[in-house]
């Protein structure tokens, strides 16, 4: 039987998140129902609408300074896995990314960025 398993992470720019969800062609929704095994939901703040049968919720994690996410979703069977890595790790390197990027902007940068061939990102700063 599968269950939703939780993770708190450092998303803190919902610009950032939306970037990065755009471009894995996926939807962010707000206050919506992410979907798991069979018939279980679970609530999110944001919800992470998937292409396959499961979402991602992101509700905001309680005891911290400024505003972070926990990423809660169902694993079983690979489906997730298979949209944004192990972990999360496909959504978190393009959120990171993403935020680089505003964040670069922001201070007048030159942002240059190389997706490399083991899947990878290189994003080089300039003045």
């Amino acid at each position: 039987m599968s269950h939703f398993v939780t993770i708190e992470t450092q998303i803190r720019d919902l610009t950032a998140l939306e970037a990065a969800c755009a471009e894995l062609g996926v939807e962010l929704l707000r206050d919506a129902q992410a979907r798991g095994f069979s018939t279980q939901h679970t609530s999110g703040e944001l919800v992470i609408r998937l292409k396959g049968p499961y979402d991602i919720a992101a509700n905001r994690a309680t005891g911290h300074e400024g505003e972070a996410y926990t990423l809660t979703t169902d694993w079983w069977n690979g489906h997730v896995e298979k949209e944004v890595g192990p972990n999360y790790g496909r959504l978190l390197q393009l959120y990171g990314v993403h935020k680089t990027i505003q964040e670069a902007s922001r201070k007048r940068l030159r942002v240059t960025r190389h997706n490399e061939t083991d899947g990878s990102i290189r994003v080089s700063l300039a003045a």
